[in-house]
């Protein structure tokens, strides 16, 4: 008896490195001490000494049950991207850069090309947010998952400067709301999701072309959550103080809103001031799902929502646009009870 007969194979192990190295290599910031294999990623926290009063930030989040569509697919270059970005957008949202991530998955076995796809997602996450990725764990679990399943979850530390945290303190009524378009349904509401179309997960179901996404369900489901990272640091070059964020992740609208508020205020948004992605439509009308049902589950089409002064909302805008995002004023802040209110 040996490990490989235990149903853990070594040799693929060292083999899935080796080919996750091209990727890891790309993200690499000047920071990074060492190279890939270490029992700890090493980075340097010389530069923070520029700050007055650094503060490290964190986030550790996974992708949910959109896993589960990407093993249905067979498609797992991208769903590295939601890891990061659920990490990052956390991160990004407090005022704090990015520095490193390093990521965690868990397998029934280890295929070696399977592993390096979901390494090149995550790589390509990190590009998008700046950060770089030194470091991970691949476990393989016979008898605990089935061999073709797996999961997948990060944690990312950042910085930023004391003074530049983002903390909702400052806001004031009369405050503009700006959100930027999500991709779809990035990594919240899956569970939900997969009983929609319970009986279109297969590939031949995911693979169905729907006229009014204009692309098959499986590919509008598995759009990779968009990292904000560079639009944030933006405004902030911009000249833009960002008095408070919000991700739009699990809980959607409800959950999330409030928690970028002061007491005293109140998030006042306009559904109509945007358009919603045909995906929730689709979803709402097949799961015959109710309208704060859905603005409690999902991010309707936004995915981060920043509150600025009217005089800096143009000049937030055009920031976000320069990072490639797409922006909305959807709203604005109100003195009253702390909540959001959807009209």
């Amino acid at each position: 008896m040996d490990y490989k007969k235990a149903g853990v194979d070594i040799e693929a192990g060292y083999q899935s490195v080796e080919l996750m190295k091209e990727h890891v290599k790309r993200t690499m910031r000047e920071e990074v001490l060492g190279g890939l294999g270490g029992f700890s990623g090493a980075f340097s926290l010389a530069k923070i000494k520029e700050m007055e009063e650094p503060v490290l930030l964190s986030g550790t989040d996974g992708c949910g049950t959109k896993v589960k569509l990407a093993i249905i697919m067979d498609k797992h270059d991208t769903i590295g991207i939601d890891a990061v970005a659920m990490c990052v957008n956390d991160i990004a949202c407090a005022g704090g850069e990015p520095l490193f991530f390093l990521d965690y998955i868990a397998c029934g076995k280890n295929y070696p090309e399977k592993i390096a796809d979901i390494v090149k997602g995550v790589s390509e996450g990190c590009l998008q947010s700046e950060a770089s990725l030194i470091g991970g764990e691949t476990a393989e679990h016979p008898g605990l998952m089935p061999e073709e399943d797996y999961d997948l979850a990060g944690f990312a530390v950042g910085v930023c400067d004391k003074k530049d945290m983002i903390t909702g303190e400052n806001l004031t009524p009369g405050d503009v709301l700006i959100g930027m378009a999500s991709s779809g349904v990035h990594s919240n509401g899956f569970s939900l999701v997969r009983k929609v179309f319970e009986k279109e997960l297969t590939r031949e179901g995911l693979g169905t072309w729907y006229e009014e996404l204009g692309r098959t369900l499986g590919e509008t489901l598995l759009a990779p959550t968009r990292i904000y990272v560079k639009a944030l640091k933006g405004i902030k070059s911009a000249g833009v103080t960002v008095k408070g964020c919000c991700h739009i992740t699990g809980g959607g609208f409800y959950e999330n809103v409030p928690r970028m508020l002061r007491e005293g205020t109140r998030a006042v948004i306009r559904k109509d001031s945007y358009p919603v992605p045909a995906i929730f439509d689709l979803l709402a009308k097949k799961g015959e799902i109710e309208p704060d049902m859905m603005y409690n589950t999902f991010n309707m089409g936004i995915g981060m929502i920043v509150a600025v002064d009217p005089k800096d909302a143009e000049k937030a805008m055009d920031a976000m646009k320069a990072a490639g995002e797409t922006p909305y004023v959807v709203g604005s802040v109100e003195a009253g009870e702390k909540g959001v209110i959807l009209c």
